[in-house]
């Protein structure tokens, strides 16, 4: 089910509901250009990745809907790694409801809540610690969680985990030579270095669950109560907090 989902061209709002200065719709699958080009008073097909292009959006029936940017990535050069449309509207809740609206009748489906992420996920533009990060860099309300986020989704703690992932893999595969060739009394490996290779695996892991919870106080806050006797200044704290 999930395979013939990520067959389909999807479309969503990629900013905020509501009325601001832009909005931007974002279409993402493998008739992405044919589909807006249905609707676009320019044709997108051929044009260069990473281009933007001015022009105008009208509904099935020809009726203009709004004067846009249209910025358009190949297959493999966009955030999902499909070819992908990115709709730059005025920011009228009407227009982005009437834009949407066409891509539907047009061939497109509406996208479920994280399917973008989901299809670069699923496409090899990133792996899970990464698009966990982008949920965590959207949510970010300080500047050590946007800091931590950031580092998240350039793939620090990915690459840490390769490097884990490796050591533990060589170390798997000097153990089974060891039991394989045990009673012909051939030693393959150091057993210092096996015993130091395990030493820095397990600090490294407690040192990623002690990170826990500084790291989830960071993202989310720490619950704190002000409590004490009444006219002491309770209020005046929380104020200059």
């Amino acid at each position: 089910m999930l395979q013939k989902k990520n067959q389909d061209t999807i479309c969503a709002l990629a900013t905020p509901n509501g009325i601001g200065a832009i909005g931007i719709i974002r279409v993402s699958g493998s008739k992405s250009f044919e589909i807006v080009t249905k609707i676009f008073s320019k044709n997108l097909l051929g044009l260069k990745t990473h281009t933007i292009h001015f022009g105008t959006i009208l509904s099935k029936e020809g009726k203009l809907i709004d004067e846009v940017l249209v910025a358009v990535f190949k297959d493999g050069k966009s955030f999902t790694g499909e070819e992908s449309v990115e709709i730059s509207s005025h920011g009228s809740p009407f227009i982005q409801k009437e834009i949407v609206k066409t891509l539907i009748n047009t061939g497109c489906r509406m996208a479920a809540p994280g399917e973008f992420t989901l299809r670069a996920f699923l496409n090899g533009k990133m792996d899970l610690s990464q698009a966990e990060a982008v949920a965590d860099l959207i949510e970010s309300e300080s500047e050590k969680a946007h800091e931590i986020a950031l580092k998240q989704l350039r793939g620090r703690f990915s690459g840490e985990l390769k490097q884990l992932r490796e050591k533990l893999i060589n170390f798997a595969s000097l153990v089974e030579l060891e039991l394989d060739f045990g009673e012909e009394d051939v030693e393959f490996a150091d057993r210092e270095e096996l015993k130091k290779l395990v030493a820095d695996v397990l600090t490294y892991l407690k040192r990623l669950v002690k990170s826990f919870d500084l790291g989830n106080a960071i993202k989310k806050g720490v619950p704190v109560a002000i409590v004490g006797a009444p006219n002491t200044g309770k209020s005046t704290l929380l104020n200059q907090l």
